[in-house]
């Protein structure tokens, strides 16, 4: 996992930190509170490709725009 730019530019985009999220969850016995950081920087990745392509920009590494922002409210409200 790289910056946020170079996360972005990666084809498909947000792959990198959509892989993180994997290895983590394989690490930790798929307890997913234990992999929360990488799961916060998979949705800035996320609403990053949609801020510059638009909520119909395409990539397998990312939930759709509108479930994305319901998930990152969730999380903010969670915290």
């Amino acid at each position: 996992m790289g910056g946020l730019k170079e996360d972005m530019a990666f084809d498909p985009p947000c792959h990198p930190r959509a892989c993180a999220i994997q290895a983590c969850l394989t690490r930790n016995s798929y307890q997913e509170d234990k992999c929360q950081s990488q799961i916060d920087a998979l949705y800035e990745c996320c609403n990053a490709f949609y801020q510059e392509r638009g909520d119909d920009g395409k990539t397998p590494s990312c939930p759709k725009a509108n479930l994305l922002r319901l998930k990152m409210r969730q999380r903010a409200q969670g915290k």
